[in-house]
């Protein structure tokens, strides 16, 4: 799948139900050493910044846990692959915030979701399509651009 089919697939994702992370696992699916299934599992957890409380973004941790599965060690004592990911993870790190200013939910929406006020703001504002689609399409893009 192309990267412009990867973004449709994550959005499309999102707009059925999946949190942000479980977005950009999805759009690699097809790419990944593990089903789409249990990759969604796992996931799971990591929407609104990490269980709703707002810390890292979604779509940034998604894309953490994709760099991992296409890049990561197997075995404990592989160094070297220890080594790649964690630059593909501190380049993706400043590549998103050079893009958004931070890696956090919070910050990005500036608002709360765990109150009646910040999630009227957030729908009245519709941040799920001016924040949190963009964000889950420009991790898709510095994925695929780390990992081509």
């Amino acid at each position: 799948m192309n990267i412009t089919a990867k973004k449709e697939h994550a959005i499309k994702g999102f707009y059925n139900g999946l949190n942000c992370a479980q977005s950009v696992i999805y759009a690699y699916s097809e790419d990944l050493t593990i089903n789409e299934s249990d990759a969604l599992q796992i996931a799971a957890g990591f929407g609104g910044g990490m269980g709703k409380m707002q810390d890292t973004c979604g779509a940034v941790t998604g894309a953490f846990m994709v760099l991992g599965l296409l890049n990561g060690k197997t075995i404990s004592d592989n160094k070297q692959l220890k080594d790649h990911t964690n630059r593909n993870i501190q380049d993706f790190s400043e590549k998103f915030q050079q893009m958004h200013q931070t890696l956090y939910c919070r910050s990005l929406l500036k608002c709360d979701l765990t109150s009646d006020k910040g999630r009227e703001y957030y729908n009245q504002h519709n941040l799920k399509s001016n924040i949190c689609s963009q964000c889950i399409a420009d991790a898709i893009d510095i994925v695929a651009e780390i990992n081509p």
